[in-house]
């Protein structure tokens, strides 16, 4: 593939559940023909892919990750007829659509694990992970420690134990069974053949990890090379995009050394020791992180991201770490989530405070990298901290301030509105600012327009550079001969920096969002950030620079 075909290098992803975005029919859920509604606000938005969360029938006992048929649409969305109109609609607006691709597990419920259970001649008996006595550690490697009692749980049925490496419901599939690996590319082939434009692979560690009793930690790398070979003989530009929270040493695996396994993945490392940074003012372990995650091959990329619809998972940072962002961001012990997370939007954690959401959206759009935004984040929407366990950040977007937010005209959504006196629908809403100008949608549209604009973020090498205020993050990046500067000030107190780009041409640097550029002779520059400011140049540009980044 050649380099200008990697449309993922400069794209914006967009992540959100059919189910709560925009409900057409008036049965209080959302469906396809809602989204079908709304793709113009996205497209408007800048957004350029989008990222579903399952649709699939299901019990939904863990918000649709429980499928019962993998090649269908859950009738509360719609028909399958639904979703292509959906997405030739997207495909006439120019805009991708990948899907959530759950194979390590199925619901209890899913008619392969029914029949499993029923006759030991199933033919879907060896589709799952077995043991005739309880393993010894039957509590070992449970993703959801406080809410979850074990990995392994009998059935009556079959006499047996099987193995779940999530909730009980959730029978895991021996992905290392050839009849297995079969049906998930069948899988694979039968979305592609509707249109879609690739796959984010849930758990991936855990598909690619060999199952059962006695049998040592190793993982099999070769299937994501399988799935990537099938993948592009079917659809030569679609992509996997891997939720794979592992240490940056651990991701080239993932990639493949010549990039032939994964071609992007969530950048977890990274996602953590921001909002260490964020919590603290502290950027070293963010310095750290990314230059860790800066080894990839050149097909490769990392996915950045704020918040996502789970929780934000803080496992990878010192137990000091982790009670540094706990403090700042979730106090209270019904904010977090599993002893390791927490479960709050965006704009609560952050106290709404704008001068720190921009902060944030300024760094999510210019770290080295694809940019993803979770929905209703644009508009800085809140949680409910009533709902249970994840669900409190996963309530229905925000349109009007009509009731229900103008998502549903039903007298009982599928979840409840946020109605609180700071985040409340009758507050924040899509249809009120779009008509601020200086609105936190208006302001991010903008800023993604930039970053569109800017191909050095998503395809340029980058150095982060040293400066003499260690709370403020300076990163170079350059591609095709046009540099960048980007400086993100951590800090509440106002910061005067001195830096030099280290280029050939550093004596000008041109701000792509205001007139505040600068000219130094020694090139080396005196900067003045506000608190939490922040700042994108181009280096020794001149004024007319953005006619510079076509291809």
């Amino acid at each position: 593939m050649a380099a200008h075909d990697l449309w993922y290098k400069n794209a914006i992803l967009y992540c959100l559940d059919v189910e709560k975005y925009m409900d057409a029919n008036g049965d209080g859920t959302g469906d396809f023909e809602g989204l079908h509604r709304r793709l113009e606000y996205l497209a408007g938005l800048g957004v350029t892919c989008l990222w579903l969360q399952p649709f699939y029938p299901s019990p939904n006992r863990d918000n649709g990750y429980d499928i019962t048929d993998f090649y269908g649409v859950h009738p509360k969305h719609g028909t399958p007829g639904d979703f292509v109109e959906f997405i030739n609609h997207a495909k006439a607006l120019g805009l991708r659509v990948i899907i959530d691709f759950v194979v390590n597990h199925t619901s209890d419920a899913h008619p392969w694990f029914q029949s499993a259970c029923a006759d030991p001649r199933s033919p879907f008996r060896d589709w799952y992970v077995w043991a005739d006595e309880r393993p010894k550690d039957y509590d070992k490697g449970m993703v959801f420690p406080g809410t979850q009692k074990s990995t392994w749980t009998f059935n009556d049925t079959a006499g047996r134990w099987y193995f779940h490496r999530f909730y009980d419901h959730q029978p895991d599939l021996d992905t290392h069974n050839p009849t297995v690996r079969h049906e998930i590319t069948k899988i694979m082939g039968y979305w592609l053949e509707l249109g879609i434009s690739g796959f984010r692979m849930d758990a991936a560690p855990f598909i690619i990890a060999k199952k059962g009793t006695a049998i040592p930690t190793e993982r099999d790398f070769g299937l994501l090379h399988e799935l990537r070979q099938f993948l592009q003989w079917r659809c030569r530009d679609a992509v996997l995009l891997a939720e794979a929270n592992v240490p940056p040493d651990e991701s080239l695996e993932y990639f493949g050394a010549e990039g032939d396994r994964l071609q992007l993945m969530l950048n977890f490392p990274v996602n953590q020791r921001l909002f260490y940074a964020l919590a603290t003012g502290d950027i070293g372990p963010l310095t750290w992180a990314l230059q860790q995650t800066s080894k990839k091959p050149d097909a490769a990329q990392w996915v950045h991201f704020l918040r996502s619809h789970d929780e934000l998972d803080l496992g990878r940072l010192s137990a000091d770490q982790r009670a540094a962002v706990f403090k700042e961001f979730a106090p209270d012990k019904s904010m977090q989530l599993y002893d390791r997370g927490i479960r709050r939007r965006l704009a609560p954690m952050l106290k709404n405070d704008r001068r720190r959401l921009e902060l944030a959206f300024s760094l999510l759009f210019s770290l080295p990298g694809t940019p993803m935004m979770q929905y209703g984040d644009e508009i800085g929407m809140g949680d409910d901290l009533t709902m249970e366990e994840r669900e409190c950040a996963r309530s229905p977007m925000q349109w009007t301030n009509e009731p229900h937010a103008g998502f549903s005209k039903a007298e009982r959504t599928v979840r409840p509105v946020i109605s609180d006196e700071i985040y409340g629908y009758e507050k924040v809403n899509v249809a009120q600012q779009r008509r601020d100008p200086e609105s936190l949608l208006n302001w991010t549209e903008r800023r993604i327009r930039m970053r569109k604009e800017c191909p050095e973020l998503g395809w340029g090498e980058f150095s982060v550079l040293r400066v003499d205020v260690p709370e403020v993050l300076a990163i170079r990046y350059d591609f095709r001969g046009v540099s960048m500067l980007t400086l993100h000030n951590f800090s509440s107190r106002r910061q005067t920096i001195g830096i030099d780009p280290k280029t050939d041409n550093s004596g000008l640097l041109v701000d792509v969002f205001d007139e505040n550029h600068s000219r130094s002779e020694s090139g080396v520059h005196e900067l003045t950030l506000p608190p939490y400011g922040h700042r994108w140049y181009r280096v020794g540009a001149p004024d007319n620079a953005l006619n510079r980044t076509s291809f």
